[in-house]
Formats: structure tokens, C-alpha cells, sequence
């Protein structure tokens, strides 16, 4: 997030509106509409070797990726965002008329930038918890192998996993795929 526009607070319907217009995304939380960050190439890297790891695993079992130009509503914190990637099993299930905005991930990743790494490790995180569907919470550093793993026990708790070294492995809790850092990273200078 880099910029607030100039009006103070903005309606559901307004910001659906100017968002359906903008060039650029942007979040909304609360009545408050926020720019949101450019990626780098690191950033865009990692996201399509996701893509390119879990689609053939998804595909099998019906289930969905979606990538940043795809808007997440989560009626709890009246916010709208757009995530780096999410997954969702199966079908997804929409707010509103069109497909432009789901409700229903089971998993969300997002690339740290230095820009909304603190807000993506804390306030973001809580805003995603509130998610009934949503089981794991990924974030990756776009310059060095550091992958943090957030997942959901069957007791609602939410437990940590770091991984630092390029060669190790995260097996996913929600689907049947093992993320190799060394794939995620690939390609990344």
C-alpha cells in the first residue's frame, strides 16, 4: 500500500465503481481506499512459478489459483484486497454479480515488498484470519529463501513454520503438493 486518495471515506458501491475505472489496484478496508504496491521482477518470478507448480495438482482435484488481478472480500473488515495468489478448492464462490471477487480461499500467499512486509505479517494477516475457508497463509521474501507457513489446526489455532534453506520442502496441509524452495526460486537472480 503506498497512497490514500483524497476523499476521506468511501462506500462499497463508490469504491466498486473507481476500482472498475483505475489503472492501478487498490484496497479498500473499512471505507478507506488504499493504492496499492508495484511488484518487481522477483515478485512477478515467484508468483508464476507458483502457478506453474500447483496448477497440475489443483487441476486434479478441481481446484482453483488465482493470482493478484483477482479481489478477495472479506465481509468481517468490509475490505477488499488482491492477494498475490490465492487457492480455492473447487468452486469459487463469488461476492456480488460478477466474477471478479471471491470469498472463499483455502490458501493465500503473498510475496513480501519492502513496502507492506510489516503490514502483511501483522494487520493483513489478521483481516485474512477471520476467513471461515481459509487454511494456510504463506508469505515468501522475494530476495533470499525465507518461506513462513501459517496453518490452521483442526482446534482453529494457527501454527508457524519457517523454512531458510533452498533445498527444503513445504507440504501443504489443505492439498496434496510439496513446495520446494528451490522451485519457488527458481529463476530469481
Amino acid at each position: 500500500m503506498v497512497a490514500q486518495l483524497t476523499k476521506q471515506q468511501y462506500t462499497i458501491e463508490e469504491y466498486l465503481e473507481l476500482e472498475s475505472q483505475a489503472e492501478i489496484r487498490h484496497e479498500y478496508i473499512d471505507g478507506e481506499i488504499l493504492e496499492m504496491a508495484g511488484g518487481t521482477t522477483n515478485h512477478n518470478e515467484i508468483i508464476t512459478n507458483l502457478c506453474v507448480i500447483l496448477k497440475p495438482s489443483l487441476r486434479k482435484l478441481k481446484g482453483k489459483i488465482y493470482t493478484e488481478n483477482v479481489r478477495l472480500w472479506i465481509a468481517q473488515h468490509k475490505m477488499f484486497t488482491y492477494p498475490d495468489v490465492m487457492v480455492i478448492a473447487e468452486n469459487p464462490e463469488y461476492h456480488g454479480e460478477n466474477k471478479t471477487t471471491v470469498t472463499n480461499p483455502i490458501i493465500i500467499i503473498e510475496v513480501l515488498s519492502k513496502s507492506t512486509r510489516d503490514y502483511d505479517l501483522g494487520r493483513k494477516f489478521e483481516y485474512y484470519r477471520s476467513l471461515n475457508s481459509l487454511q494456510e497463509y504463506i508469505l515468501i521474501d522475494p530476495e533470499k529463501p525465507l518461506v513462513m507457513s501459517y496453518s490452521k489446526n483442526n482446534n482453529q489455532q494457527w501454527s508457524l513454520t519457517i523454512l531458510e534453506n533452498i533445498d527444503d520442502k513445504l507440504n501443504l496441509n489443505s492439498v496434496p503438493v510439496e513446495l520446494i524452495l528451490k522451485d519457488i526460486y527458481d529463476g530469481i537472480v
